[in-house]
Order: C-alpha cells, then structure tokens, then sequence
C-alpha cells in the first residue's frame, strides 16, 4: 500500500516555554483552555513565536488542515489504497484511519486535534479514526517498512509529477513537507531514497499532495 507522510508538519500545541507570554494567555482564556492545550499558530501567536527554533516551519496548522483534506477525498484514499501519517515539527506521529471524514471547517479541525493531543485517540464505536503517539519520522519509516521513500523539495532532481507517478510502487512512500517556509531536515534528507522538485517555483504542500496523487491514481485505476 502507498503511504503518504506529511513530514515536519507545522502542528503542535503551544511549547511549554511560550505558555506564558501575553498573546498566548489572552487567545487560551478567549477559547476558555489552558495554552498548553491549544494549537500554536502564528495568526494568534505571531509576537511570541519571534526567534522560537525553527520559527519559519512552525504554527500553521491550516497547511496541514488544506493538505489532509486533499489527501483524504479521493479515491485512492476511499478505497484503501494510501496510508496517510502526520510527522509534526515536534515529533509526535498522527495516525490517519481508513474512512474519515475530516471537518472542512477549520475551527472544527482545530478542535478535533486539540482534543487528539489530550485523548490521544478519536474513536467512532470501536474504529479508531485518529491516534497520536510520541515518535520520530525514522522510526516512523521503520514500522511501515516502504521499498522507496520519494520526497519532493525546490532542492531536488527536477522533474515532473507524470514522470514521478511512473516510478511509485504500491509499496512506496511518499514524504512531502507540512511546513510553510524552508528544507526538510538532514534527519529527513537521510531517509529519502529519491528527493525530486516539480519547477522552480515552490508549491504549497496541499498542491503537490493534489497534483501528484492524481498523476497515481491514473497508474491505478486508469
């Protein structure tokens, strides 16, 4: 089966070290939470998240909402044939079930991943729709055991999404950056058997998941 990581994703409650700067207490008390179980994003937190580590790849968790939302209303999602994980930037893994619906509102996506960080699991009956766990995208890569890792960056191998589409095998993973701005990592680069950019122009995340698993889908149902 396919797999599709969105890798470094700029989804994470708010740090422990910005918990308690102004911007983050006034929005926490506006939604009645405590900051600590709150998204960070850089609409509300922009003033506090000035010189944070890695501050260009953090707080925006509607790339992520666009990108899951593209990922997870096509056919080859619907009919079982992609697995779909979120690395977030702080390390945790975000574990997509098969058949589910994520809210097209926003807001309604931010309070399910709100409530995910606090249950760690979202259920319907006994499906588990959504799970989270503490764990780095290698160790991501082991469990799931792809024969390819294809990865997408401006700093690759230019080509194009037909092109690429031809050299995915049904066992192959797809890494593409949950991040607005900036490079994977070295600790992602390692990984990546075949790193490719699209053009010269840098595509949103949501974009490249659209373009390219529809050039797949033509190699799967076409």
């Amino acid at each position: 089966m396919l797999s599709l990581i969105l890798a470094e994703s700029a989804l994470e409650t708010i740090p422990s070290e910005l918990q308690d700067h102004p911007s983050v207490i006034s929005h926490a008390q506006k939604l009645g939470k405590h900051p600590s179980e709150i998204l960070l994003d850089n609409s509300w937190h922009f003033a506090a998240m000035k010189g944070i580590n890695d501050e260009i790849k953090r707080g925006r968790p509607d790339l992520v909402h666009f990108s899951i939302l593209e990922a997870t209303t096509i056919p080859l999602y619907s009919q079982n044939k992609i697995k779909i994980y979120i690395h977030t930037i702080d390390d945790n893994i975000i574990y997509i079930g098969e058949n589910v619906h994520i809210p097209k509102s926003y807001h309604r996506f931010e309070g399910l991943i709100e409530k995910l960080y606090l249950e760690k699991t979202i259920q319907s009956g006994k499906d588990v729709l959504l799970e989270i766990k503490k764990k780095s995208f290698t160790e991501l890569i082991s469990e799931i055991k792809p024969s390819k890792i294809i990865g997408f960056s401006t700093k690759g191998e230019l080509s194009s999404f037909e092109k690429i589409s031809s050299q995915i095998s049904d066992n192959s993973c797809i890494v593409i950056g949950g991040f607005q701005k900036g490079h994977f990592s070295e600790s992602i680069n390692n990984k990546i058997n075949r790193l490719f950019s699209v053009g010269n122009l840098s595509y949103e995340a949501h974009v490249v998941i659209a373009r390219m698993l529809y050039e797949y889908e033509k190699t799967v149902f076409m």
